[in-house]
């Protein structure tokens, strides 16, 4: 199982790229592994100011879909558009071209609440 260091992560399997006040956001290898063949990404919340927590959209696999849960409080500023022609690529490279949203957030100090890759590491038993 893949689980990059320069990550963090959320309980709820979402992985976050920090660069500057912009967060790439996506699903983890685990997760991915646990959904199965992804057929669908939907996410409608472009252009909008979210709270932490809150669904930004959903992940649909062959046999269920899934909420996206915002890992931190800020506005969606993009959306992988790739994805709508290309779902299975977050099950083929969930940190790289199979990344979902970036996101500007608000509240540099809910980074604190986001898990290193070992807490990550123990929370999924790898």
């Amino acid at each position: 199982m893949n689980i990059p260091s320069e990550l963090k992560y959320t309980k709820d399997h979402e992985w976050v790229k920090i660069e500057g006040d912009v967060a790439t956001i996506g699903i983890t290898d685990f997760a991915q592994s646990e959904l199965g063949d992804i057929v669908y990404v939907e996410v409608e919340t472009l252009d909008e100011t979210l709270d932490i927590e809150e669904v930004f959209g959903t992940v649909e696999a062959v046999k269920t879909v899934s909420d996206l849960f915002l890992p931190l409080s800020g506005e969606v500023i993009e959306f992988n558009e790739s994805l709508e022609d290309a779902p299975e690529v977050v099950n083929s490279d969930p940190y790289g071209d199979g990344w979902m949203i970036k996101l500007k957030f608000t509240k540099p100090e809910e980074l604190d609440t986001l898990l290193s890759d070992a807490d990550y590491k123990a929370l999924v038993g790898a």
